[in-house]
């Protein structure tokens, strides 16, 4: 805790020294506001405590210049002029935290300088915590700006794949060939238009495979058969084979893939 003692007179400076240096201060001294202003230069001050009336610049002029450029120190005026002008140009102009008269009351000094350094110190921890709380939203409109960029990407990049699905799915269901996806417990996942124009009855998903698709085909998707094998459905000649749906070796589901054939196909 700093705390700079200012006035002309140095028995004044001397009796403020050995009063408050009980209470453990570092202690500064300055005989005239100028010399004051220098000290202030190179130290971090808490508390001033400073004479009214001193030559070439008074306590009020003094204070009013260490509230511009130090606003944070707690400023108490010391003077043994207790005018009424005096006391409303040391508040209002000097935003004194005291006015204190000369004589003092060593008890009432020491414990208003100790009052003066809590003030100074609550300010202090304000201001810390109001830079921190500034440093944490500008860290935070960063951070919000970076979700917002990685949301756009993301949107596009979903719009994307909804669109690259929309084709794929409509490329699937317009294909002049049969295809039906199975899953691991036998239910139709999918199946395109020709699957169900081609076949009787209707084959849709949702349905069990070995509800709905024909005998024939039937087997070739049990037997997993990717080689193409021939058949004779509904009197047309069809071209049916089965790719297995693996996933980390692991098999998912298959596909059966139905082609019609020219009536010359010789047929299994």
């Amino acid at each position: 805790r700093t705390i700079l003692l200012v006035d002309d007179e140095e028995n004044i400076l001397s009796a403020l020294t050995r009063l408050l240096r009980r209470d453990g201060y570092h202690i500064l001294r300055a005989n005239r506001g100028a010399a004051g202003l220098e000290i202030l230069t190179t130290n971090t001050v808490g508390v001033i405590i400073s004479d009214q009336r001193m030559p070439e610049m008074t306590g009020v002029e003094f204070l009013t210049q260490v509230r511009k450029l130090y606003p944070n120190t707690i400023r108490i005026v010391l003077s043994g002029y207790t005018d009424l002008k005096s006391v409303t140009d040391a508040i209002n102009e000097g935003d004194i935290y005291k006015f204190l008269t000369k004589p003092w009351d060593d008890e009432q000094l020491r414990f208003n300088v100790r009052e003066a350094f809590e003030r100074y110190e609550l300010k202090q921890r304000d201001d810390g915590l109001s830079e921190e709380i500034r440093h944490a939203n500008k860290e935070l409109a960063v951070l919000n700006r970076e979700l917002a960029q990685r949301a756009e990407e993301k949107s596009q990049e979903a719009l994307i794949n909804i669109r690259a699905l929309q084709v794929a799915h409509d490329v699937l269901a317009n294909l002049p060939v049969a295809v039906i996806g199975i899953d691991i417990d036998g239910l139709i996942a999918v199946a395109n238009r020709s699957a169900q124009a081609w076949l009787t009855p209707a084959v849709c998903a949702g349905q069990m495979a070995a509800e709905v698709i024909p005998p024939p085909f039937l087997e070739i998707v049990a037997q997993g058969d990717e080689h193409p094998r021939v058949l004779r459905f509904s009197e047309q000649p069809m071209t049916a084979m089965c790719s297995r749906l693996l996933e980390g070796g692991a098999e998912r589901g298959r596909i059966l893939v139905i082609v019609r054939t020219g009536e010359n196909t010789h047929v299994a």
